[in-house]
């Protein structure tokens, strides 16, 4: 699957075998087999070309990911429990993406909280100026 993501377009079995094996030696019948049994699990499509058949992904891999994250999360018998602990293991980028996601999903209305939607209606304290010739006391 990684490669057919990768070109994001529909490959043959010729065109993913010959980038695998600038890595390893792998025959042709086993990547017809794998790209076969992706195709029966749904994972890709194909159409035929002649004798041979192009293939091309189902889905994104970020829907791919979402599905796995998502199937995992519905097993939980603790899901909120689940959550905290998979948080617990992000990096601090992790967790600044699932802070976006979240704005891009909900809109930016609902993701402040109340606090900053109250600080949005009442206006700000203004700021005292140090560089102003009254002090605190109003001299």
């Amino acid at each position: 699957m990684t490669r057919v993501w990768k070109w994001n377009r529909p490959v043959t079995v010729r065109e993913v075998l010959e980038d695998l094996q600038q890595e390893r030696s792998i025959a042709y019948t086993t990547v017809m087999t794998v790209l076969d049994n992706l195709h029966q699990k749904g994972w890709v499509r194909r159409e035929a070309e002649g004798r041979a058949y192009r293939y091309e992904a189902v889905s994104t891999r970020a829907a791919y990911a979402a599905a796995l994250m998502n199937d995992a999360w519905s097993q939980s018998d603790n899901p909120a429990a689940a959550l905290v602990a998979f948080f617990g293991m992000m990096s601090e980028e992790q967790r600044q993406a699932l802070r976006d996601a979240v704005r891009i999903v909900q809109g930016p209305e609902e993701t402040r909280g109340p606090a900053e939607a109250r600080q949005e209606e009442i206006p700000a304290p203004a700021e005292e100026n140090p560089g102003s010739a009254e002090d605190g006391d109003g001299r």
